[in-house]
């Protein structure tokens, strides 16, 4: 594949009037100035194992092919997206700050961003870890976040609601929030250690503890201690700490589907995938 392949004219060539189909838009009670889609792994230019939208310049991929797609993703949704350099924590940035640092060549280590600005995407790549998109109830705000078990664990939904509230007009306010859970490692393949059952039933409020040990079932030999855990139920409980119980999603594995979806823990040489989320006028 020749280096003029991978430029913006090439993407402009690319370019559709819809999302490719097996895109996910999400199905939740958004109001209707909230745009959000989640991409798999169709509609680009990678080849081999990130074949073919892969958005990650970590992944081992030709960084022609990923400006390709990453230009590609921003003529389909009609918007520029804020990268963030993700390193399984809780910070939470705001998304023209992430934008702006992306521009200088210094990415914002984060996991998380929100924003109150019409016209750009707070956006998190993932291959198993699981993609929360937010919004208030009346589209005044969104946020993303990426989540995987130790962000999780460690309180990147709470910092990512909490954020996001802060940048509605009445800041302060318990404003209703919408969630959706996008594709992320299912609890029949999320084999997990003692270890990180422990943490999260160490970070458990007494009422959230019994739910919390329901969410990793016993795998294997007892005398191991492994578990599957269930990353959309632990996203839940995090969820309702901050009163969101308007929650979407959550019914995609990403290990299992192979033709549709990126998974590290399945190939490890893989692409990533993104979840986005924005206002329009």
């Amino acid at each position: 594949m020749t280096s003029s392949l991978h430029n913006l004219d090439h993407a402009r060539e690319l370019e559709q009037d819809t999302f490719p189909d097996d895109w996910i838009v999400p199905d939740w009670p958004a109001p209707s100035n909230v745009r959000a889609v989640f991409t798999t792994r169709a509609g680009g230019v990678s080849e081999g194992p990130q074949a073919t939208f892969n958005l990650g310049f970590k992944a081992d991929d030709d960084p022609a092919a990923v400006t390709t797609n990453r230009a590609l993703l921003a003529l389909r949704t009609g918007v520029p997206s804020a990268w963030v350099a993700q390193v399984h924590g809780p910070r939470v940035v705001d998304a023209q700050d992430a934008f702006d640092a992306v521009r200088a060549g210094d990415p914002l280590q984060a996991d998380a961003s929100a924003t109150n600005a019409i016209g750009l995407a707070s956006t998190v790549m993932v291959a198993d870890c699981m993609p929360v998109l937010l919004c208030d109830a009346q589209g005044q705000a969104v946020a993303a976040a990426h989540a995987g078990w130790r962000g999780l664990c460690a309180g990147v939904i709470e910092q990512t609601v909490q954020a996001l509230r802060a940048r509605l007009p009445q800041t302060g306010t318990r404003a209703e929030v919408i969630a959706w859970l996008g594709p992320c490692i299912g609890p029949q393949t999320f084999e997990v250690g003692p270890e990180v059952r422990e943490a999260f039933l160490d970070a458990a409020t007494p009422a959230e503890r019994d739910a919390t040990l329901a969410a990793f079932g016993a795998h294997g030999d007892p005398a191991v201690g492994k578990s599957l855990a269930d990353l959309c139920a632990l996203a839940r409980l995090r969820l309702a700490r901050e009163g969101v119980t308007s929650v979407s999603g959550g019914q995609w594995c990403t290990v299992s589907d192979s033709a549709r979806f990126y998974s590290y823990r399945r190939d490890r040489t893989t692409g990533r995938m993104a979840a986005l989320v924005w206002r329009v006028a």
